[in-house]
């Protein structure tokens, strides 16, 4: 079994190994950020029925996601933030299977896919900045949301570099391409990883440990 794993993410096509791992850690990250959703939309309804309810992930005044939970921002649209990964992360899930499977996807269907998921990455940050700035609290569960988004992210989009899917100008796409072969997007991607760790430590380290 795992002498098959192994050989399954070893391919010797570069290219074919190359789409195993990063649809693997779409479906990974998918997973886990469905898992939050699922996870924080439950003490969102708890939480409506009780606004001094504790929930399990209020573990201090920092690590506290009711704190969160009950900001404004936490129902941008009348309804919890929650309810939108419980329907893009399913979708999300199904595509990184059928990756996984070998399936070719359209151009368009993959760019289409690309701008939805940029403005989630984009909304999750502002979502954390948000709890960073201005509630001075953090949610466990949204910080995993943050850092899954994140990692999805840059797989798809190495995937739709690498496969010409975001109609840009062939100059760009050709210098994207070598960013990509050179793994340069997994340096900036630990990178942005380590600034947010870095900078959660930083403000709140007193308070954590």
């Amino acid at each position: 079994m795992l002498h098959k794993a192994r050989a399954y993410f070893t391919h010797e096509d570069k290219k074919l190994r190359d789409n195993r791992w990063i649809f693997a850690s779409m479906l990974v990250g998918a997973i886990g950020s469905l898992i939050a959703s699922f996870v924080l939309s439950v003490e969102a309804i708890e939480l409506a029925k009780n606004p001094n309810a504790v929930l399990s992930c209020s573990i201090n005044i920092i690590l506290n996601c009711a704190t969160v939970g009950i900001h404004p921002s936490a129902h941008m649209f009348g309804f919890p933030n929650s309810f939108l990964g419980l329907i893009a992360e399913p979708v999300v899930i199904t595509v990184a299977i059928a990756g996984l499977a070998g399936v070719k996807f359209p151009r368009a269907f993959m760019f289409v896919a690309q701008i939805c998921y940029t403005l989630g990455l984009v909304f999750a940050f502002w979502l954390f900045g948000t709890s960073f700035f201005v509630i001075g609290a953090l949610c466990p569960w949204c910080l995993l949301v943050t850092a899954t988004t994140t990692f999805v992210w840059f797989a798809i989009t190495r995937y739709n570099i690498r496969e010409n899917n975001l109609y840009l100008p062939k100059k760009l796409v050709s210098s994207l391409q070598r960013y990509i072969d050179k793994s340069y997007d997994k340096v900036l991607l630990f990178s942005v990883v380590t600034v947010l760790i870095a900078a959660i430590i930083f403000k709140y380290g007193n308070a954590l440990f």
